[in-house]
């Protein structure tokens, strides 16, 4: 028995010591007792010690406007370098009030997260954030966690999402981990734990700690990822996981990890810095990693993720990959191995290189600028490949290669070449003659439409001898360094031949100081000869670069100006060696040969009457960038416009439609006077192949249409034989006489429906549905929607659907999708914008209208928030997709050759109501009973929904189905809406009656239907909104406008208006000198045609001519009638008369 005793008692002892044992080692770290508040803050540094700063000064300079602090913190360059060389941030585990500084004690074992109020704007992913919450696992979260923890390996958008939750992070290792222990012989002997330090308001700051931090995050975004030279932040969050180690380890919790996360934000632009400073374990347990090293299994995740099922970004090739631990000495950016750079506010770009050769399928390359000018010259900075100095790097622009220069490990530099295209084009690079693999895809800007980096400061350079011209540059897209030199010289474009030639002319000056400033005397030019080749030269460009190349780079960017005349340059020239008649001879020269050239004009579509008409005709016609009065309202070309619009896209020729307005919204013609707006044999958008002669985006126009309009109206006076010749034969404007303004159609609401016949019906479907099939000989157009539940009401579930997006194809054209945004991404664009699959932007002056394979998208000026979208498709159907504060609607806009060819939701456009609800076979749909809600539901509109299958009748989705969805994810065939026309409001709903509804709605039923089903007064106002719009576009803006057509003014004279409508009366005066022959004054019927002139068209004529009279006598009465013959005048013959 006592023997049994001992062996119990020494169990038991043991038993005791276990738990004595892991009771320590759950304990986690122990407080250091040693550390010195007093001695530390001696010769205190910000930047190093374990001692937080203190804040008392600072919130004194952000709380009061007039504090004055004692000084201001001169940093040296020396001590910012040195600053710069360490890899971590400063986190602090200990503060001047004997408290732990940075460290959040309420993380624990026990307790995985807690919140943080960001007070100010984070733009993540997409999203707006000013919260976060901080988790004990590796990550910063915007939303709530996960239900449960899932098996790995994860995945991200969550596949299952909305059943479970998707959560919104950031993490710089995402995996279940635990506070672990400080080993002995580990010099940083901070606490571990997890760290938490918010610098807000840095561009305010003037103690030590906020200049060095502030002076710390500028120069290390600057340097460390493309296209942030010129970021400033102003807030930052620094979190800090010091020695975690991981759930389901025995004796492992000495062996731990140390990493850091950065976020700074000028609350448009953010970016992410992850810096590794140890990893000793990749894995936890229930992961599969080993429970005493952590290695082994499927590792931490890392990357971001944007939630709600949306988007997600894997940092590959480390996360859940073995390659985890090369983290902590790969990435290179600001040269530190182990720090990680990326840009997170809109779509996630890494700053990085990468060495893996397999890398680039899931990296693509990035760079910056993303666009630039057709001409050439920019510099473009790009990252991908991990690069070297003793490796041939090769950038690909479209089918240009130049030779790039090697900046650092994770930054190279090409200089764009020129490349006759617009619109995106591949950017590739190649290593050592290796293939092509790194791609991205950079927008070339035509050279009229880019921004503009050189410019004269008047408009004195249209003139043949100026004074003086005035020439600026945007100085700092040269060099930062105002001392550098420059050189400036002309350069020369025109095609005659196939091939396009472009020529350097002449320098202008050489070794002007870059301070973006010079002036140019034309009269130092005045006795030049540069010979006949380049005399032809009428228009061309100035360029700017270099005079002495940074020795870093090794080579200059190039500077261009927009197209401009060259007369100021070579009229001396051209006056010395062709007469003084050139400007004749060089228009007479023109003539000639665009008479030998075939008719354009018959295929383009006609001028619309009105502006408001062209403003409305959303598949035709686009803002002229050069004559807009919400952007560019110069109007050189058509002084006294308001507003002037072009074809959205090229004839199959390659000729463009150009429709000016006056302030009266009256078209203006050149039959009037020189200022109207002409038709042009060349599109500005150019044509495939764009490398020919005709075709070349921006030049061919020029070249083909500007240039003449110099030579033979500018450059000679108006009245001139040449000027008439070109207002009046080769670019004359078209009168818009025969203009049909298209149907149109619309959506919006709960769903609500306005068809082409004027038919209002509601459909609720839940799904992709049909709103426009046209599948014939002569037209192949699908337009689809997106109708997804409306967020519930005060009751719960509202039971009705609300558009969500919008997709289109006319042909072969790629599909262009528009959908509405989540309400947390809304905080810069309202839509979402995608092309071919691919994500696209507008909110840069030259990406306003984007053209792709046929189709033209485009945004109004006036829309920086992407919010107005519209399609414009080669046919003439255009789509219109606008959005108001979260509430979206659709308007579809055909010509006439559409009639009687159109299916779907929209109906078939027939002027006859009844045969709108014809099914996709083409049989009659139920009988017109817009009140039987439920019979539209089940026998028509459900009958229009599309899937990813194709069908004969229907097609086949259009949409952009990601994250390994389908049409399905949105389609529900059960889902039952409310289908009273007027629904009643919930028996025990005091809040809101009918009579409220009424006084809201008016006679709108489709007003009254969405404040009953959602309760909520903001849908039954766009509702009512969107259904007004769609009234008065149709109703006025795409009325037909009755025209007489152009009446020409007399040569040397002028008339009392330029109106053209029933009712106009018109007088003709003459210049001084010149006396009136024929009817002085004409009058506009109703039938669209301008009164007889018995006594023959207005002329004015010298005074000083002699006059032929002849007097005939007349048998009816004793009137005699004068005839005046002026002296006859010969005219060049035209091959041509019109077109």
């Amino acid at each position: 028995m006592m023997n049994r005793g001992k062996i119990l008692g020494f169990v038991a002892l043991a038993a005791l010591l276990l738990v004595a044992v892991n009771a320590r080692e759950e304990e986690g770290p122990c407080e250091e007792d040693d550390f010195d508040i007093e001695s530390a803050q001696i010769n205190y540094d910000p930047m190093t010690s374990r001692l937080a700063p203190s804040r008392v000064e600072r919130q004194l300079q952000l709380n009061d406007p007039a504090y004055q602090p004692r000084q201001v913190y001169d940093l040296k360059k020396e001590e910012l370098d040195e600053i710069r060389k360490e890899k971590m941030y400063p986190f602090y585990d200990k503060d001047a009030y004997g408290k732990s500084g940075d460290l959040v004690r309420e993380i624990n074992d026990n307790s995985a997260q807690v919140q943080k109020q960001l007070n100010f704007l984070l733009p993540f992913f997409g999203f707006g954030f000013n919260y976060t919450w901080l988790s004990i696992h590796g990550f910063l979260g915007f939303s709530d966690s996960m239900g449960s923890s899932p098996l790995p390996p994860l995945q991200f958008p969550v596949q299952t999402w909305p059943v479970d939750n998707d959560p919104s992070f950031i993490s710089p290792f995402y995996s279940r981990c635990r506070i672990g222990r400080v080993k002995e012989s580990d010099q940083d002997k901070r606490t571990p734990g997890v760290y938490f330090r918010l610098e807000r308001d840095l561009p305010a700051r003037f103690d030590e700690s906020g200049v060095k931090m502030r002076e710390r995050i500028k120069w290390d975004i600057r340097e460390a990822i493309v296209g942030s030279e010129n970021f400033f932040p102003k807030h930052a969050i620094i979190a800090t996981w010091k020695n975690v180690s991981f759930v389901g380890g025995y004796n492992a919790m000495e062996n731990t990890n140390t990493f850091q996360i950065v976020i700074v934000t000028d609350e448009v632009r953010t970016y992410a810095m992850f810096n590794y400073a140890h990893l000793g374990w990749t894995t936890h347990a229930e992961a599969g990693g080993d429970t005493n090293t952590g290695q082994g299994g499927v590792p931490a995740f890392v990357g971001f993720n944007a939630g709600n099922g949306t988007k997600a970004y894997e940092y590959k090739p480390y996360s859940q990959d073995m390659r985890i631990r090369d983290l902590t000495y790969k990435g290179y950016a600001n040269r530190i191995p182990g720090r990680h750079v990326f840009r997170i506010d809109e779509r996630v770009m890494s700053g990085n290189c990468f060495d893996d050769e397999t890398v680039y399928t899931s990296q693509p390359l990035v760079f910056a600028p993303e666009s630039g000018n057709m001409m050439g010259g920019m510099m473009v900075n790009v990252t991908g490949p991990c690069f070297n100095a003793d490796r041939r790097i090769i950038c690909r622009f479209d089918t240009q290669d130049v030779v790039g220069k090697y900046i650092d490990q994770n930054r190279a530099v090409c200089i764009m070449p020129r490349v006759y295209a617009t619109g995106y084009v591949d950017l590739t690079i190649s290593i050592d003659g290796g293939n092509f693999n790194w791609k991205g895809r950079f927008y070339v800007e035509s050279p009229t439409t880019a921004p503009e980096m050189v410019w004269f400061q008047t408009e004195n350079f249209h003139e043949l001898n100026p004074p003086e011209l005035r020439l600026r540059w945007d100085k700092t897209n040269l060099t930062v360094d105002e001392s550098a030199k420059v050189r400036i010289s002309v350069w020369g474009y025109r095609e005659d031949t196939v091939n396009p030639k472009m020529e350097y002319i002449d320098m202008l000056t050489d070794g002007v100081v870059n301070n973006g400033d010079v002036k140019i005397y034309p009269l130092d030019f005045a006795n030049r000869d540069n010979g006949p080749n380049l005399r032809q030269y009428t228009f061309g460009f100035i360029q700017i670069n270099l005079t002495i190349y940074d020795p870093k780079v090794g080579m200059s960017p190039i500077l261009w100006s927009r197209p401009i005349p060259l007369g100021w340059y070579f009229s001396p020239q051209w006056k010395r060696f062709e007469g003084d008649k050139w400007a004749h001879d060089r228009c007479n020269k023109w003539i000639d040969y665009d008479r030998q050239m075939r008719p354009f004009t018959y295929e383009l579509p006609i001028c619309p009457c009105m502006m408001h008409q062209a403003a409305s005709d959303k598949g035709r016609y686009v803002p002229d960038f050069e004559c807009d009065r919400f952007g560019n309202a110069q109007c050189f070309y058509h002084q006294g416009a308001q507003m002037c619009y072009r074809s959205g896209l090229s004839s199959r020729d390659g000729a463009g439609q150009q429709c000016c307005y006056d302030k009266d919204g009256l078209l203006m013609m050149t039959s009037d006077n020189k200022w109207g707006g002409n038709p042009g044999r060349s599109h500005n958008l150019g044509l495939m192949p764009w490398n020919e002669a005709g075709k070349v985006p921006s030049l061919s126009h020029w070249q083909m249409d500007v240039t003449p309009f110099y030579t033979c109206c500018l450059w000679q006076d108006e009245t001139s034989e040449d000027c008439e010749i070109y207002r009046f034969e080769r670019r004359a404007s078209q009168d818009c006489v025969g203009y049909q303004p298209p149907g149109a159609a619309a959506v919006f609401g709960d769903p609500h429906f306005y068809t082409f016949d004027n038919m209002t019906y509601t459909f609720n479907g839940k799904g992709e549905f049909v709103l426009v099939r046209a599948d014939t000989v002569r037209h192949k157009l699908d337009v689809q929607a997106r109708f997804e539940a409306i967020p519930n009401n005060v009751y719960g579930t509202a039971r009705a659907t609300v558009l969500t997006a919008v997709a289109a194809q006319e042909n072969t054209s790629v599909v262009v999708e528009v959908r509405i945004r989540p309400p947390y991404a809304q905080w810069r664009y309202r839509l979402d914008v995608i092309v071919d699959q691919r994500y696209v932007y507008f909110d840069t002056f030259s990406r306003h209208v984007q053209n792709f394979k046929g189709v033209t998208v485009y945004t109004p000026t006036s829309i920086l928030n992407q919010s107005h979208v519209v399609i414009m498709f080669q046919s003439g159907a255009g789509v219109e997709v606008v959005e108001n504060n979260r509430h979206m609607s659709a308007r579809v806009y055909l010509p006439l050759s559409y009639m009687n060819q159109t299916r779907g939701l929209f109906g078939n456009w027939s002027m006859d109501l009844y045969d709108d609800f014809t099914l996709p076979d083409g049989t009659p749909g139920p009988s017109l009973d817009i009140n039987n809600l439920e019979s539209l539901h089940n026998s028509f509109g459900m009958k229009w929904s599309v899937d990813d299958k194709f069908d004969p009748y229907k097609g086949k989705s259009l949409f952009y189905h990601e994250n390994g969805r389908s049409s399905n994810f949105f389609y529900d065939a059960t889902f039952q809406p409310i289908f009273d026309v007027k629904p009643p409001l919930p028996a025990n709903y005091s809040s809101l009656n009918s009579t409220q509804i009424d006084q809201t709605c008016g006679n709108s039923y489709q007003c009254y239907y969405d404040y009953a089903v959602t309760l909520n007064r903001q849908y039954a106002i766009y509702a009512k909104y969107y259904l007004d719009e769609i009234v008065n576009i149709k109703s006025n803006n795409l009325k037909v406008v009755i025209s007489c057509g152009a009446l020409p003014a007399p040569k040397n004279g002028r008339k009392s208006t330029f109106a053209y409508t029933p009712g106009t009366f018109v007088k003709f005066d003459c210049d001084p000198g010149y006396v009136l022959v024929g009817e002085d004054r004409r009058w506009c019927y109703a039938s669209a045609e301008w009164n007889w002139a018995l006594w023959g068209d207005a002329q004015c004529i010298r005074k000083s001519f002699s006059l032929l009279f002849s007097c005939r006598s007349f048998p009816s009465d004793n009137h005699q009638m004068i005839q005046v013959l002026p002296p006859k005048k010969k005219r060049k013959k035209s091959l041509f008369p019109s077109e």
